[in-house]
C-alpha cells in the first residue's frame, strides 16, 4: 500500500471508529462494568457505584448466563476501544482459527498498533494511544504508520516520531520511564520491539475469557 492510500484508510478508519464509538462519559461506563476500562487510576471516582440516578437499588444481584457474558463482551470491548464490529470481527477471526482461540482472540487485540504503544508505556491511555497513531507519531520499522488496527509481528521495531516528543505528556512519560511493559515487548527509551506474540497469559486485566467465547458461540 502506498503512503498516500495508507493514510486514507486509517482517516477512514478513525472517521468510522468516530462516528461508531460511545462518546460520553467515560467514568459512567467503568462504573457500569465496576472496572477501570480507560486507565484513568485515581482519577477515577465512584467505581464501586453503578451509574443511574437510583444507584444501586436499580441493579439486581442476580445475573443470567447470557447476561454475565455479555457484559464481559462489553467490559473487554470498551476496554480495546472498538466498535461491535471490530471486536466481532476479531472474535470470528479467533474462532476459525486453529489451536487456542482464547490465546488467538487475545493475539490478535493486544498487537493492535495503538495497543501496543499503550503497552510500551508511550501513552497513558489506549484512547490517548490512538490519537497518536492517527496523528501519524508512530513509526514502525521506520515508517509512520497512522492506522490504529495495524498489527504488529514479531521483530517490528516502534518508535516515536521527534514531533510526539514535543508532546509534554509523551515527554513526561518517556522521561519517568517506570511503566514496564509486558514480556512480548522490549522497550528503550523512545523506541520498543515485538519480542513475540502476545498470549493471554500476557494481559493482567481481570477477564472472564471463557464468558466471550460463549457469547459467541451460541
Amino acid at each position: 500500500m502506498t503512503g498516500q492510500g495508507q493514510r486514507k484508510r486509517g482517516e477512514l478508519e478513525l472517521k468510522a471508529n468516530i462516528m461508531a464509538r460511545y462518546t460520553g462519559p467515560k467514568d459512567r461506563l467503568s462504573r457500569r462494568e465496576g472496572f477501570d476500562l480507560f486507565g484513568k487510576g485515581a482519577k477515577l471516582t465512584r467505581l464501586s457505584v453503578p451509574p443511574g440516578v437510583h444507584g444501586p437499588k436499580g441493579f439486581t444481584s442476580r445475573t443470567s448466563q447470557y447476561g454475565r457474558q455479555l457484559r464481559e463482551k462489553q467490559k473487554v470491548k470498551r476496554m480495546y476501544g472498538l466498535t461491535e464490529k471490530q471486536f466481532m470481527r476479531y472474535t470470528t477471526l479467533a474462532l476459525k482459527s486453529k489451536g487456542n482461540t482464547i490465546n488467538k482472540l487475545f493475539e490478535l487485540l493486544e498487537s493492535r498498533l495503538d495497543n501496543t504503544v499503550y503497552r510500551l508505556g508511550f501513552a497513558a491511555t489506549r484512547q490517548q494511544a490512538r490519537q497518536m497513531v492517527g496523528h501519524r507519531h508512530v513509526l514502525v520499522n521506520g515508517k509512520k504508520v497512522n492506522i490504529p488496527s495495524y498489527r504488529v509481528v514479531p521483530e517490528d521495531t516502534i518508535a516515536l516520531s521527534e514531533k510526539a516528543f514535543n508532546i509534554p505528556k509523551v515527554k513526561e512519560l518517556v522521561k519517568e520511564g517506570d511503566i514496564k511493559p509486558p514480556v512480548w515487548l522490549k522497550k528503550k527509551g523512545g523506541a520498543g520491539k515485538v519480542v513475540r506474540n502476545p498470549v493471554r497469559e500476557d494481559v493482567t486485566e481481570p477477564i472472564e475469557d471463557q464468558d466471550i467465547i460463549e457469547f459467541y458461540s451460541r
